[in-house]
């Protein structure tokens, strides 16, 4: 009986290991701006921002998952901004696709001071997306993104 205790308690162990392992989501909290942009700088960088909760985000991410396949040098970073459990984000970045991508969601409640550290025109609405070129020029484009304009200011961005 106790060799069959220690035998699920490993196999547990080993299956929450697993997990925690998939789960390439990492936090992101007010102050990581700087953090997170920095390795882009001098190179074409796409931001997206979307929520669990929004309809038309949840619609988008397997076109997302689409891009980043058929354009494997693209560096798109997308930020969840719902409070909800990272588990949610994992789910459906999953779903679409997007299980290896460049990916966070807020260990914090979404305030004002957090838009504003990221985009002082942005009031919160998702999904948002910035596209900044490899010299710094920062496109805001809000509501669901045109792939194939999104693929063409790619190849004239980099």
């Amino acid at each position: 009986m106790k060799k069959l205790l220690l035998l699920i308690s490993l196999m547990c162990i080993f299956i929450q290991s697993g997990l925690a392992q998939n789960n390439s989501i990492k936090n992101y909290q007010k102050g990581d701006w700087k953090a997170v942009t920095k390795p882009y700088v001098g190179q074409a960088v796409v931001i997206h921002f979307w929520g669990v909760t929004c309809a038309p985000c949840a619609k988008e991410m397997p076109q997302w998952g689409k891009f980043l396949a058929q354009n494997k040098n693209a560096k798109v970073i997308f930020i969840q901004v719902d409070d909800v459990s990272p588990d949610s984000a994992s789910k459906m970045m999953s779903s679409g696709g997007l299980a290896g991508a460049n990916a966070y969601t807020l260990a914090s409640p979404f305030d004002d001071a957090l838009r504003y550290e990221i985009d002082a025109k942005w009031r919160g609405e998702t999904p948002m997306t910035l596209l900044i070129d490899k010299n710094g020029k920062v496109i805001r484009k809000t509501g669901t993104m045109d792939f194939d304009k999104l693929k063409q200011w790619y190849l004239v961005s980099t």
